[in-house]
Order: C-alpha cells, then sequence, then structure tokens
C-alpha cells in the first residue's frame, strides 16, 4: 500500500487542484509502478508559510523581499 505525503505552503489550493494531484500522483504510481489505485493513500498537507524555512528565512519572509 503507497503512501504519498504532498506538503504544500498554504497559499490558496483550491479543492480542485487538491483532488486532481491526488489523482495524478495515484495514477503516476499505478501506471509507473504497477501499484493498485484502490490502496494507495495520498495525504496533502498545507504548511503556513510561517512554519516553512528556507535558508534560514521563513517563506513569508522570503516573499516579501522578494527572494
Amino acid at each position: 500500500m503507497p503512501y504519498v505525503n504532498i506538503k504544500i505552503t498554504r497559499e490558496g489550493a483550491t479543492a480542485e487542484q487538491k483532488a486532481r494531484l491526488i489523482k495524478g500522483v495515484t495514477s503516476l504510481l499505478s501506471d509507473i509502478l504497477g501499484k493498485n489505485p484502490q490502496t494507495t493513500v495520498v495525504v496533502i498537507e498545507e504548511v503556513d508559510t510561517d512554519n516553512w524555512g528556507i535558508g534560514g528565512e521563513t517563506v513569508t519572509v522570503r516573499r516579501r523581499t522578494g527572494r
């Protein structure tokens, strides 16, 4: 049973976009690895940009400063 965890920043991904991600990842695992779509688990976690850091800064700060 494959388990895929997708983490994205919480910036307005729509329910439709998330559904497409789930469907697409499930399809990839089926097509490429032969995994059963009925037992494939995909979880999308949305993380606040204040809780996601790159290069020692939060994403919030990086976006505010244009990095």
